[in-house]
């Protein structure tokens, strides 16, 4: 089975493209044949949209906490959710989260979904620092207008299977708090750099509760240490969490991994 992880952009450009880690899994072993860039949604939609078969895991929230969506009055049902949602413009969106944070207590300001604490993720409503709001409201209509199947959301082609990543969770386990990687290029240091060393070689190791193991070749290897951004290297993240997803399919799971859920807000693959 094919597998994908992407490091997703809500505006990707030449400069912040959406990369793609391209690679198949083989008892116990990832091996990350190929990086993939797009530096527009639409050029990303397409290639979504074509036939193939993969199982994916995408940096980019799929649902909306329910306590945010009761309260603004938004339907409940996740399709209608998302239409509803995907059909604002982003200064609506912008406007109505804010207002919502404004009626709230300081410490209490967003809402969050049962799989943000697990998962150590920012709420998806938040649309600053970073702008995860505007990139449900991106990417999920990509994946549903290409027909992808979205375990516990959404039934579509089940060759195109898509989760629910996030490549904070598999740093953290290895890292800690430490940091790995800026779009600041003032921050680019060296002691970033040896941190994504110390990513990969744990990777490499299987040294995460995954079990997994990456492999590739040194060239690869040297672009996700070198890419001070860490997105090469988040997709290779996502990329492991796809390959547990399906080895938990193979295994009989019928969600690939994920437990049951709120059928409104989704989860994270592995949280």
């Amino acid at each position: 089975m094919n597998l994908i992880g992407c490091d997703f952009s809500s505006s990707p450009s030449q400069r912040k493209p959406i990369v793609l880690a391209l690679g198949q899994a083989r008892q116990g072993r990832v091996q990350l044949q190929a990086l993939q860039t797009f530096e527009t949604l639409n050029a990303f939609g397409d290639w979504l949209a074509q036939p193939a078969d993969w199982v994916g895991g995408f940096d980019l929230p799929f649902g909306l906490p329910r306590e945010l969506v009761e309260t603004l009055g938004w339907p409940t049902d996740w399709t209608a959710c998302m239409d509803h949602y995907c059909a604002l413009e982003r200064p609506q969106i912008r406007e109505q989260f804010a207002a919502f944070c404004n009626a709230r207590p300081v410490g209490g300001k967003f809402a969050h979904r049962a799989a943000d604490h697990p998962a150590g993720s920012s709420p998806s409503m938040k649309w600053v620092n970073p702008p995860v709001a505007y990139m449900l409201h991106a990417g999920v209509p990509l994946l549903r207008q290409a027909g992808v199947h979205l375990p516990g959301l959404c039934a579509g082609d089940a060759r195109r299977v898509a989760l629910e990543a996030y490549p904070g969770l598999l740093a953290r386990e290895v890292l800690g708090k430490q940091s790995y990687k800026s779009d600041d290029k003032a921050k680019q240091t060296p002691e970033r750099l040896l941190a994504r060393r110390e990513l990969l070689s744990a990777l490499e190791r299987g040294q995460t509760r995954l079990g997994l193991r990456l492999v590739a070749s040194n060239a690869l290897l040297g672009r996700l240490a070198d890419d001070a951004s860490g997105d090469a290297l988040d997709a290779t993240l996502c990329l492991m969490q796809a390959a547990w997803a399906q080895q938990q399919h193979e295994a009989g799971h019928p969600q690939y991994g994920l437990p049951p859920c709120d059928p409104l807000e989704g989860w994270i693959v592995t949280a």
